[in-house]
């Protein structure tokens, strides 16, 4: 389903009429093109292979975006501030630049700068910044469903971070430029696939579900309310169970 926004802008205040194709078609459960090279903030050739190998956070952005862009890397490094997740081993953040005219001295100024507002331990290899050309923008975000449109020397585009698992995969969007870091913290540990995490994640997974509709997190009310009735059941029977089993005193 293509998403209107909020979420559609430009640098400037006036919009155009025409906004048809903007938009993001979700592509939840597909792969993205590992095989695509980009260049990394220092110049480095590097494959999305190469990097994605832990749930990572997507950021399609471009660098020279003097509003919508810079509010949604501002609010993901304040939602890193307060997420109690360890960078670089149980996330990381891919940002790229859908702009084929930007290049890697943009891209390494746009990582320092944000890089000063994390108030944390942040390994700078846990969030890269990546440029490429236009054949390979257009491949990465066909894949991921995120249609934008140059307007001069701006971009009319949506505004999303789009979870992928360790292989690639996209489990999540997350729209617009303000999210919690409850929201962020889930979105990542549906994208672990299954790996073991400490016992608050697990229990914070099973009780909260994904609402496609609102798409936020919901408490799973009928989930959490049967499985406590069934422990109960299981504990009375238990108990009548043992008190039969003992023997009356003579």
């Amino acid at each position: 389903m293509t998403l209107f926004f909020q979420n559609i802008t430009d640098a400037h205040v006036e919009q155009p009429k025409d906004l048809s194709g903007i938009g993001i078609d979700e592509k939840l459960g597909q792969v993205i093109p590992l095989h695509l090279t980009f260049y990394d903030e220092n110049g480095n050739p590097v494959s999305l292979k190469q990097l994605i190998h832990r749930p990572t956070i997507l950021v399609p952005v471009f660098y020279s975006c003097p509003n919508v862009c810079s509010f949604l890397l501002f609010n993901l490094t304040e939602v890193i501030n307060k997420m109690h997740s360890e960078a670089g081993k149980e996330y990381q953040v891919l940002t790229f630049s859908f702009d084929e005219t930007e290049k890697p001295p943009l891209a390494l100024e746009k990582k320092r700068m944000v890089l000063k507002m994390i108030e944390k331990s942040f390994p700078e290899d846990a969030w890269r910044f990546l440029t490429g050309d236009e054949e390979g923008i257009h491949k990465l975000t066909d894949a991921i469903g995120f249609h934008f449109k140059r307007q001069g020397q701006d971009f009319l585009h949506p505004v999303s971070l789009v979870i992928l698992s360790p292989n690639g995969k996209i489990t999540r969007y997350l729209y617009g430029t303000e999210f919690l870091p409850f929201e962020l913290k889930m979105a990542l540990l549906e994208a672990s696939e299954g790996k073991v995490g400490p016992t608050l994640s697990k229990v914070l997974r099973f009780c909260f579900s994904y609402d496609p509709q609102g798409r936020k997190y919901v408490f799973n009310t009928l989930k959490v309310t049967g499985i406590v009735t069934l422990l109960f059941a299981l504990s009375f029977i238990l108990f009548l169970v043992l008190k039969g089993k003992k023997k009356p005193i003579k």
